[in-house]
């Protein structure tokens, strides 16, 4: 399956952004779903996964409660719901797949990445 990442952008501290996982190439409802980011000079953080059928979802200690992870499979496509920026959270964002949801919330291990997109946040 082929991902591609899109919605980031500059905002300011406090503000929203919604980035968009649009998949293709193979049946995306087989997958589970996670999105990582990675800032300069930091290791890839894990930061949401979403089961194959949308109905669990899990967050990172991190982004709990400011971030929400969700999926509309008609349309192939996930999303991950930033509220509450913070300069921190400043990051180039990945989407990837994995048949297996254990393998996204335990090794990162995944079936495939998308390229990522920028999200910076200014305070």
């Amino acid at each position: 399956v082929q991902l591609q990442a899109s919605g980031g952008g500059l905002v300011m501290a406090g503000g929203s952004l919604r980035l968009s996982c649009a998949a293709s190439g193979d049946t995306f409802s087989d997958y589970a779903v996670g999105w990582f980011r990675q800032a300069p000079e930091k290791e890839r953080e894990y930061v949401a996964a979403i089961d194959s059928s949308g109905t669990r979802m899990y967050h990172a200690h991190s982004v709990k409660d400011r971030f929400f992870i969700s999926r509309d499979n008609a349309k192939n496509t996930a999303f991950l719901e930033m509220n509450s920026l913070k300069p921190e959270d400043t990051a180039v964002y990945y989407c990837a797949a994995n048949s297996v949801l254990r393998e996204i919330l335990t090794s990162g291990v995944m079936d495939y990445w998308g390229k990522g997109t920028q999200v910076t946040v200014s305070s």
